[in-house]
């Protein structure tokens, strides 16, 4: 991201109170803010392009991670590529002499019933029909394993070829992605420099109100307004937290997961790693492979996932509130659980017994500080 383009963001965002979302238009058109649009349009519309942004940076994660292991492959692929050709090479060697031995060798040719007729002694005859036995197996050996390694190494020339052409194609999806992104990031820095700062203004403080109604609609559901939240993490995820706490203040950088700046999948699979467990790398796969568990049983550590497409995720910290990094120009910050459009929550450490005692680490001043809101202002249909 261009120290341009987050300049430009931040300077907006401190003009509105307010810090919006991630996405991005279809096309440049669409950036056009018409004089006449109302308040609410206004934050639809930049939260829209926050979204996209979101959108198309996740999908950059995926084949990212896709990519690293497709690399992994090759080289694995080359490896063993390498080897079966030394041992086709070594087998070759090995036909090669019993080829020359069997030509040298005139008894190599005579049958073991003259060799019995021939021989001075019954004993010698044996020996030496059970050595012309055993050079004619070692023979037969030899070419199995020739044709063998000659089979293996076309089989793996193959899938080398194959594991090559799936790399330079995610190369190219990755190009095409990351081009994307940062077609949709100058989109999303037109439409904000097209607004005067009083329409920031009016657009930071409706989104302070619907984030406030969303959330005492969240704590009033899940049993929470009016009480402490007494639930407590795991130990793994007590640590996920710390971890996260220590980012606070962070930028915000689309596929970036560490250490000087995070996307929100990069900030939830960094934290849990560092608290020794591997999580998936972008949102959708986290929520797609971990456990899901009712919003009521929502506990600190878990991981809260936002939107249809699951394309944003951050930490749940306890008392409604989530640790997250919320859009370009925005950076790590402490966020009312309901801010973005819930889609659910899942558990990394579903296997772990809540900590018997546990105080949350205190928040540093300026944790709650920016906007918090993601992407759009209604639910997921």
């Amino acid at each position: 991201m261009s120290g341009r383009f987050v300049r430009s963001v931040r300077t907006a965002a401190v003009a509105a109170g307010t810090a919006l979302a991630v996405a991005v238009p279809p096309s440049p058109a669409v950036v056009a803010v018409p004089a006449d649009r109302s308040v609410r349009q206004l934050l639809t519309e930049l939260q829209t392009l926050y979204r996209r942004v979101e959108e198309t940076s996740e999908a950059y994660n995926a084949t990212e991670e896709q990519l690293g292991r497709q690399q992994k492959r090759v080289r694995r692929l080359g490896g063993q590529l390498a080897q079966a050709r030394v041992r086709l090479a070594d087998g070759r060697d090995d036909a090669g002499r019993l080829a020359r031995e069997q030509y040298q060798n005139s008894a190599g040719t005579v049958s073991a019933y003259l060799w019995l007729l021939m021989s001075r002694s019954l004993r010698g005859a044996l020996d030496q029909g059970h050595m012309i036995q055993r050079a004619a197996e070692e023979r037969n050996a030899t070419v199995i394993r020739l044709a063998g390694n000659e089979r293996r190494l076309d089989g793996l020339a193959t899938r080398a070829r194959t594991a090559l052409d799936k790399q330079q194609t995610l190369a190219k999806k990755r190009l095409r992605q990351r081009e994307k992104v940062e077609r949709q990031l100058d989109a999303v820095e037109r439409a904000l420099s097209s607004l005067s700062p009083e329409e920031l203004e009016k657009v930071g403080r409706l989104e302070r109100s619907l984030v406030a109604t969303a959330q005492r609609a969240f704590m009033n559901s899940a049993g929470l307004r009016g009480v402490r939240d007494t639930r407590r993490p795991s130990r793994v995820g007590a640590r996920a937290i710390e971890y996260a706490f220590a980012q606070l203040g962070k930028p915000y950088e689309w596929g970036a997961e560490g250490p000087k700046a995070f996307d929100c999948s990069g900030l939830t699979s960094q934290a849990w790693a560092h608290a020794g467990r591997r999580i998936p790398r972008t949102s959708q796969l986290q929520w797609k492979r971990l456990r899901r568990v009712p919003v009521r049983e929502l506990r600190p550590g878990d991981l809260v996932v936002y939107y249809r497409g699951a394309t944003h995720v951050a930490l749940y910290i306890g008392n409604g509130y989530v640790v997250q990094a919320p859009r370009p120009g925005a950076v790590v910050k402490v966020s009312p659980v309901a801010a973005n459009p819930l889609l659910g929550v899942v558990r990394p450490d579903d296997d772990a017994k809540p900590l018997e005692r546990y105080a949350r680490p205190e928040l540093p001043r300026g944790a709650t500080a920016g906007s918090d809101t993601g992407f759009a202002l209604t639910a997921p249909a």
